[in-house]
């Protein structure tokens, strides 16, 4: 996932959004801002952004506020701000499903190190550059571009980090669980099936099979990325 990540900073003091954005950007990261909890609420679906930066205490709605909103339906990462420190606070925010949790003043390299590493758990295949070419098949990671029998086809993230994932591990086994850790994080709790669904869709779109590879269910375990040999 080379595209651009986008971060959402929701926060009322200028100051420190001019801060976040300096040093984010200068990480490479698109930064938005909003400054109160209502307009980063709306831009949060309008963006759909990578990560949130949401500060605790703003007009209009505060982050408590915002965190459970958003929470109701994504799992887009949440890094929470406050002047507070006291235990109860970080407790409330991570029971709401914050994934980090930062105290004013910080040092903005430490925040750009805490989005780093909540990068990494959230989104496993971050930082993926190759390009996988297959007979009639070509994975092109860092672009987000899959080509099949010279036809570019569109997948959804999940798709095409499953898809990249089990073509970059060829015949080896994967139970639904592995998938799971690997594309969807270790902290998600949904449902196994997931794999199944996402897996019928990237046949769909594939073809089940063809002289050359398949994705091949092993019955009772999980899946495989199956190469025929020369």
């Amino acid at each position: 996932m080379n595209k651009q990540i986008k971060v959402l900073v929701i926060e009322d003091d200028p100051y420190i959004c001019d801060l976040i954005i300096l040093y984010a950007e200068k990480s490479g990261y698109l930064v938005s801002i909003a400054n109160d909890g209502m307009a980063g609420l709306e831009m949060f679906y309008d963006n759909d952004p990578d990560l949130v930066i949401l500060d605790i205490m703003m007009p209009e709605m505060d982050g408590w506020e915002v965190c459970k909103e958003i929470r109701r339906f994504d799992k887009t990462p949440i890094i929470m701000l406050t002047g507070k420190g006291e235990t109860y606070d970080k407790l409330k925010g991570f029971n709401l499903g914050a994934d980090d949790y930062m105290v004013k003043p910080f040092d903005p390299n430490e925040l750009m190190a805490r989005i780093n590493a909540v990068m990494r758990r959230a989104y496993p295949m971050l930082g993926t550059n190759e390009i996988i070419e297959l007979p009639l098949l070509k994975i092109d990671f860092k672009q987000y571009k899959v080509t099949y029998d010279k036809r570019e086809i569109v997948l959804p993230p999940k798709e095409m980090e499953l898809l990249y994932f089990l073509t970059s591990h060829p015949d080896q086994v994967f139970t639904r669980q592995q998938l799971l850790e690997k594309i969807w994080g270790l902290d998600y709790e949904g449902d196994p099936r997931t794999v199944d669904v996402h897996i019928k869709r990237i046949r769909d779109k594939l073809g089940n099979a063809n002289a050359y590879w398949r994705v091949k269910t092993i019955r009772g375990v999980g899946y495989k990325f199956e190469v025929a040999n020369e």
